[in-house]
């Protein structure tokens, strides 16, 4: 079982910069992936970044060059650098895991409880 954790979130001005973290833990038998996904109420969730279980890292095209996905040498908490934040970046924020094989556009086993973000212009 794995759990993981959000925190980071807030409210910031358009073309500021929030830094998100995804603390996991659990049992860990095997190579994975995590990633960040975004959910405004009532539209699709949106897979902005994931990286990869051997450091592979792709970015959803509406973050690229703004958001940074990072890992700690331990591997059990994961980053989510936001810079040039716009207003269509609000959004309730997630982390998830799953097990190889795994990346962008696979299904996710796991998911935290999200953390908020605001932008306002």
């Amino acid at each position: 079982q794995v759990q993981l954790v959000e925190s980071g979130g807030g409210s910031v001005q358009s073309g500021g910069s929030l830094r998100l973290s995804c603390t996991a833990s659990g049992y860990f038998n095997s190579e994975y992936c995590m990633a960040w996904f975004r959910q405004v109420p009532g539209e699709e969730r949106e897979e902005i970044a994931v990286l990869g279980a051997f450091g592979s890292i792709v970015y959803a095209d509406s973050v690229k060059g703004r958001f940074t996905i990072s890992q700690n040498n331990n591997k059990n908490t994961l980053y989510l650098q936001m810079n040039s934040l716009r207003p269509e970046d609000t959004a309730m924020y997630y982390c998830a895991l799953d097990f190889a094989p795994c990346g962008f556009g696979f299904s996710w086993e796991y998911r935290g409880q999200g953390t908020q973000v605001t932008v306002s212009s």
